[in-house]
């Protein structure tokens, strides 16, 4: 299932960048960060491999796209701020959320919030989720945006060096372009054990809560 969506969003990632340049880097890592599963390890590693043939810098490339990571990852901090929480308050009880996992979370990201927010943006998968739970806990903006950024930046510029060194290697062995991207599977299982733990304690208590009353 991988290997069909990625033949399909390979040529349009490639192209996107081909014909809109800069912009388009912006564009397609603000579209990631936006909670959209668009694999930043096609898009930036074809932003290198344009960074071999000449037509782009490798610090500006680099720069468009933590730049892209902001304006998408703000549209999913306010999503999280504006409607994540009063949905939560609302309906988390159907999910095994409730106002003390919020102020649990708030405080959680009012203490470390600015190095939890650098790691993600550092991490597949969950560097394209991590700007709605930092908007559901009102992590302050500014402090959410630099560390976007700084997280972001040596992300893209990691993979946009990997494909500038590829180089030619990128049209000749159509296997280096899923490459990173397997790595995805791994944080995937990992998120996936970690929710089945979150599950497994709040149904406990949950539990708990209902026979002491």
């Amino acid at each position: 299932m991988t290997e069909k969506i990625l033949a399909v969003l390979v040529p349009w990632i490639t192209g996107v960048i081909a014909h809109a340049g800069y912009a388009g880097v912006a564009v397609l890592m603000a579209i990631e960060s936006a909670c959209i599963l668009l694999p930043s390890e096609v898009i930036m590693p074809f932003a290198g491999y344009l960074v071999y043939t000449g037509r782009f810098q490798l610090l500006w490339v680099a720069t468009a796209g933590a730049l892209g990571c902001n304006l998408g990852s703000a549209v999913a901090y306010w999503a999280g701020a504006w409607g994540g929480r009063p949905a939560i308050e609302r309906y988390g009880r159907y999910i095994l959320l409730n106002k003390h996992d919020l102020e649990r979370a708030t405080q959680f990201f009012a203490r470390y919030g600015s190095i939890t927010v650098f790691v993600g943006r550092l991490l597949p998968v969950i560097r394209t989720f991590i700007a709605l739970p930092a908007g559901i806990a009102r992590m302050p903006q500014g402090r959410f945006h630099l560390y976007t950024f700084l997280g972001s930046w040596p992300w893209c510029f990691a993979l946009a060096y990997f494909g500038m060194r590829l180089g030619r290697a990128w049209d000749t062995d159509p296997r280096l372009k899923h490459a990173l991207h397997r790595f995805d599977a791994l944080i995937l299982v990992a998120c996936l054990l970690a929710f089945l733990w979150f599950v497994r304690t709040h149904w406990k208590n949950r539990i708990r809560t209902q026979a002491a009353a």
